[in-house]
Formats: C-alpha cells, sequence, structure tokens
C-alpha cells in the first residue's frame, strides 16, 4: 500500500513513467528515428527514474525528497526534449512532455520540504 503524503506525486510519477514508455515506442515508429535519439533516450530515462521514485515514495523511504529532485530534473529534460518535437506534430511527445511537466511540479513539491 502506497504511502498517503505521497499519493498524488505516486500517481504523477507512475503516468508519467507510461507516458515515457509510450513516446519512446511511438519514436521508434518515426520515419527518422536518427533524429529523435535523443528524445528516446530521455523517455527511457525518465520512465526508469519515476518508477523508482514512485517505489522509493511508497515506501516512505527518507530519501524520497532526494530522489524526487532528481525526477523533476529529468522530467523538465524529457519534457524539454519532447516539445520540440510536439511543435512538429508529434502527438505522442505532446503528451508525455504534458505527463512530465505534471511529474516535475509534484516532484519539486514533494523535494521541497514544508
Amino acid at each position: 500500500m502506497e504511502n498517503k503524503q505521497f499519493k498524488d506525486c505516486i500517481d504523477a510519477c507512475v503516468a508519467c513513467a507510461l507516458a515515457c514508455s509510450h513516446c519512446a515506442t511511438a519514436c521508434l515508429s518515426e520515419e527518422n528515428v536518427g533524429h529523435l535519439a535523443k528524445c528516446i533516450q530521455l523517455d527511457i530515462e525518465c520512465a526508469a527514474i519515476c518508477r523508482s521514485a514512485a517505489e522509493v515514495m511508497s515506501l516512505g523511504s527518507s530519501f524520497s525528497a532526494h530522489l524526487c529532485r532528481v525526477c523533476a530534473d529529468t522530467c523538465n529534460a524529457c519534457a524539454q526534449e519532447c516539445e520540440k518535437h510536439a511543435a512538429m506534430g508529434m502527438d505522442h511527445c505532446r503528451r508525455c512532455a504534458e505527463a512530465c511537466r505534471r511529474c516535475a511540479k509534484a516532484c519539486e513539491e514533494m523535494a521541497t520540504p514544508v
């Protein structure tokens, strides 16, 4: 059972991990895959870090705030890259960037002491 204190952030991390995994897979089906290498790499990294952050928060770990900082930074980098491709009409990148921005915001709130 997830720690209630972290529920919203865990939900955002899980949603982001799914969006990033979908985006990476969709990018692999695009015509100019080589142009999307950085996007695919960031999608994979972001999904992994989001899953890790969700897992650590579900444990109620004292390291959650630290991992949330890394997660927010990774999500922001992934969103920035995906937004470039979204501007060229790639809807999967647009959805991924939106999920990354939501997750970054949630993680930034968790990483900041109250």
